[in-house]
């Protein structure tokens, strides 16, 4: 193992930067963009983004954070950094997504860390917190629900059957790079509507117009099956955050959650809001991770 694992010869936050250039991780064959923030001694935490955003939804909670004294890790997970693309729908089983984040743990030889999901990173958060809770010390969980909850919600409720309808174009392989991508990316950026700042909807953009992020972004979808329903409750400490306004997530698989985490838990909803927390609450969210963490 480097002495240095995330790559800094010295501690660029002691010298006054904030998020570091990406810094490049190699786990197995691939290896993962990872942004950086706070000071090398910090209590580590690794933030984990949806879809269709990057790591880059995390500025605003980081910076909160790592003014905390944290030290904050915020991958591009698989298929969103271009040294860890691979071709394939099977590729990104929910599986595979949550054996990388232990992998970067194992890289950056930190033995457990306090871990946050939004969306997509969420369901990924889950499963390494249910499945890893030894190397998990808290978690935040941000607008999806535990699977099991969540996987309820779709069989169960019709209001969170319509929300999710928009699964059947995403896992139309090509048709749904096709929607979402012509002129100039139209569709995709009507999916974060009026609420997110346009430099951090370019960030994501202009990421997924990379040759294959897309498709491989899409795949989280094409790979999901039913059997993340069979998630056994989480053990380790557990905020679930969910927001009024979220059109993705409904309030029924919301209020489940909590029959799902067999440990202190705090179910924090936010008014007003919608799905994209971190960039539109970024204040109100670090407040909940760093409360969670008990450090506020």
């Amino acid at each position: 193992m480097a002495d240095n694992p995330d790559g800094f010869d010295s501690d660029p936050y002691e010298s006054g930067a904030y998020e570091t250039p990406p810094v490049q991780i190699a786990v197995g064959d691939l290896t993962f963009d990872v942004a950086v923030w706070g000071p090398r001694s910090g209590t580590p935490i690794v933030l984990l983004h949806g879809f269709p955003e990057t790591a880059a939804s995390w500025r605003g909670v980081a910076d909160r954070l790592a003014d905390a004294g944290m030290r904050v890790y915020a991958p591009n997970q698989r298929g969103y950094s271009p040294g860890a693309r691979p071709d394939g729908v099977d590729a990104y089983r929910t599986e595979v997504l949550a054996a990388d984040i232990v992998g970067l743990l194992d890289a950056l030889d930190i033995p457990d860390a306090h871990l946050v999901g939004h969306d997509w990173g969420a369901v990924v958060a889950w499963i390494v917190a249910a499945k890893n809770p030894n190397r998990v010390t808290s978690l935040t969980a941000v607008s999806i629900p535990h699977p099991a909850a969540f996987g309820w919600a779709v069989r169960e409720d019709p209001d969170q059957q319509q929300r999710s309808s928009y699964f059947n174009l995403f896992r139309q392989e090509g048709n749904a790079e096709h929607v979402l991508q012509k002129d100039d990316s139209t569709a995709l950026r009507s999916l974060f509507g009026d609420s997110v700042p346009s430099d951090l909807i370019q960030a994501h953009v202009d990421l997924l117009s990379e040759p294959g992020a897309l498709t491989a972004a899409l795949n989280w979808y094409r790979a999901m099956s039913s059997d993340m329903e069979q998630l056994p409750a989480v053990t380790v400490p557990t905020t679930y955050v969910w927001s009024t306004g979220d059109l993705a997530m409904g309030r029924a698989g919301a209020e489940r959650c909590s029959e799902f985490v067999d440990a202190p838990y705090e179910f924090l909803i936010l008014d007003d809001a919608t799905h994209w927390i971190p960039e539109e609450r970024p204040r109100d969210l670090a407040d909940a991770v760093l409360s969670r963490a008990g450090l506020r």
